[in-house]
This record gives C-alpha cells, structure tokens and sequence, in this order.
C-alpha cells in the first residue's frame, strides 16, 4: 500500500532551486521531454540542514530514511512508479519533470538482504540506480548480564543492527574501545566483554550512527540475580518470572500485594557509591496504582511514591530523593495503591532492573 506523505514547505523550496539550477545546465534539446527510454543520472539531497542552511546538490550513492532527495536524469516526465529497494515509494507527479523527482524515502523501505537499487519506470521503460538506503540509527533495548565479567557473553537486544560495531562507548577521558561480535542478527547482537569494562557504557553503530546503552556495566543490583546481599528473603511470598516478559535480562519479580502490603529486601551493606548519582528500577504493575519505595528503612512519606501503570517503566532516582545516600543497606517496595477516598487496594507489582546510575561526566 502506497505511504501518502505531504511534502514539506522548506522541502518544495529546496526542489524548486533544484530544478533551477537543473534548467540552467540544460540546453534547448533537453528542456522538453526526452523521447527515449529514462536515464537515471544522479541522486541529491534536497532540503534544509538542521542549522537552516541548503543541503549541498552533491550526488550520493546512500540514502537515509525519512528525507527529501532529488532523483536527477532523462525521459522521467512520464514516470509511474518510483522503487527503492523494490519499496513501491510514493511521490507527487506534480514533482516531477522531464529531468528531476523529488521524493520521500519513505521510513519503511527495507535495508536488510535487499537489491540496493533505485528503479523509475515509466512510460516509455525502466531506469536502474545502484543505492543504498541506510537503515536507521540502532537502538538498544537492553543487555544482559549487566554485571558481566572480562571474557563473558553478553547479549545486546535492539533494532537496526546491521552489520554492527559495538564499542565501550567514548567518555570525556577515554577513548574507545573495540568489542568482538560473536553473533549478530538486526535486533540481536552477542559480544564478548573485554576488559576494564566495568563502569562503561556499551555503544552500537551501523552505518548511520550509534547509540549508547542506558546504562553501564557492573551497574545492577538485581540483574536477573541479585547482587551485595540486597536480595527479598523467602518469606515474602513473591515469584521470578521467566516467561520472556522481563524488562531486561531473563527474569523478574513478580509480588501480589495486599494493601498497604510489601515485598522487603534483605538487610545488607554496600557503600562503594562514588561513581554513582542514584538508583534506577523498572516496575510495572497488574493494574494501574502506585508503589513507595522505602529506602534504607525510612518508612516515612520521604520516601519517594512512584506511579506505575500496566507498562515496564524504568525510574532514575537521584540520592536527593532519599533521607540517606552514603550506603545501601535495603530496598523495600510498599504498595501505594488506593481509592479515591485513600482506602488501600491489593495490587500486583512486577519489579526489574534495580540499579545504579552512573555520574554525568
């Protein structure tokens, strides 16, 4: 099914320079409609930079995804059908002339296993052009173990993972490190952890750019295991799930709570906390409600209330928000949830990804 996309103000005045400049290269035989078969000749930019200045008319051989590009040749005036990788692509016949198409490439062409061209058929034949269209910028959904060691697998999940190049991300005083890749697919990527890589983020590029994890290495406190003795005891009563729904990694915490109810952590010690600025945690929740998060045993109301809803959400709280910040000593969820008039309700929360955020360089 054709994607119908309205062409942008900024967009139609950087076609019509093109097509300007186009008319003043072309002589009196090539002003009117070829009558041969089309020839594609050259593919350009066409638009504005993000800074407003004019995208430079330089041919390329790649092109990115939801931008404009000008399709420049012969014999197009007649054009029916506009192809990017076998993509039927939409584009305004009132867009194109004789020697130029200004065209969308649509988000959804694929970039994976493809021909790598750009067909134009018309009329009068079909014109071919090698291209390549660039998938987007990779995301990263999440990589476990997060607390892996020198030497151990880790897997990254994601999309746009083509032909990927995973790196211990930059910092402000080191460089970049180089990371082998054991396997990968376009949303799977298995590498093995060099070393000195605790406290780094993890960095996935393609040929369009890369992205950084959301969070470093040696970072979890629960991490499908629970690390430093801050673990639940027992008699909690809660569950690990494994059923492929866990926010990161391959297990989760699953806890029916009465109201007013809990799930209370073990009473540990770690108090290694300089490369950190707080604590992050993923919960989710049966139905929608709240949760306190009863920090180092302050019960008060201090303690930060997180509004949850049926969906994973992952919370950054920085030490500020609680009553100690020098150890971690306990980590205890107390359910929130109530009616209008503040009777408590029972509730089902769903717990995942307890860590640490690192500093900001």
């Amino acid at each position: 099914m054709k994607n119908i996309k309205i062409v942008s103000l900024a967009a139609c005045m950087a076609w019509l320079l093109s097509l300007m400049f186009f008319s003043a290269c072309s002589n009196d035989d090539t002003a009117s409609a070829s009558s041969g078969a089309p020839v594609i000749e050259s593919v350009m930019p066409s638009g504005y930079n993000v800074d407003g200045s004019l995208k430079p008319l330089t041919p390329v051989t790649l092109v990115d995804p939801k931008n404009y590009y000008v399709i420049h040749g012969k014999g197009l005036l007649t054009t029916t059908k506009v192809y990017f990788n076998d993509f039927d692509t939409y584009f305004r016949p009132t867009f194109v002339t004789d020697t130029d198409i200004i065209i969308l490439v649509d988000e959804n062409t694929p970039y994976a296993n493809v021909s790598n061209q750009l067909k134009v058929v018309t009329a009068k034949g079909t014109a071919v052009f090698n291209l390549i269209v660039a998938p987007p910028v990779p995301t990263i959904t999440q990589f476990y173990p997060i607390n892996a060691t020198v030497g151990q697998e880790v897997t990254i999940t994601g999309k746009y993972f083509l032909n990927p190049i995973v790196t211990l991300a930059e910092t402000k005083t080191q460089a970049a490190v180089p990371v082998t890749v054991v396997s990968s697919t376009l949303e799977k990527v298995v590498i093995k952890l060099p070393e000195n890589a605790d406290l780094r983020y993890l960095n996935v590029a393609n040929v369009s750019g890369g992205v950084n994890s959301a969070y470093g290495v040696g970072t979890a406190i629960f991490d499908d295991v629970s690390y430093y003795g801050l673990d639940f005891p027992a008699w909690n009563n809660y569950t690990y799930l494994t059923d492929g729904k866990a926010e990161q990694g391959t297990t989760y915490i699953a806890k029916d709570m009465d109201a007013w109810g809990n799930l209370q952590g073990n009473w540990s010690w770690f108090d290694k906390l300089a490369p950190y600025s707080g604590i992050r945690v993923a919960i989710k929740a049966k139905v929608e409600g709240k949760v306190r998060l009863v920090f180092n045993g302050d019960w008060s109301d201090k303690s930060p209330t997180l509004s949850v809803t049926t969906e994973w959400k992952t919370f950054y709280l920085p030490w500020s928000m609680f009553s100690s910040s020098d150890r971690v000593q306990n980590i205890t969820f107390q359910n929130q949830t109530a009616t209008a008039k503040g009777d408590g309700l029972p509730n089902t929360f769903y717990i995942d990804n307890i860590g640490f955020m690192l500093k900001a360089e």
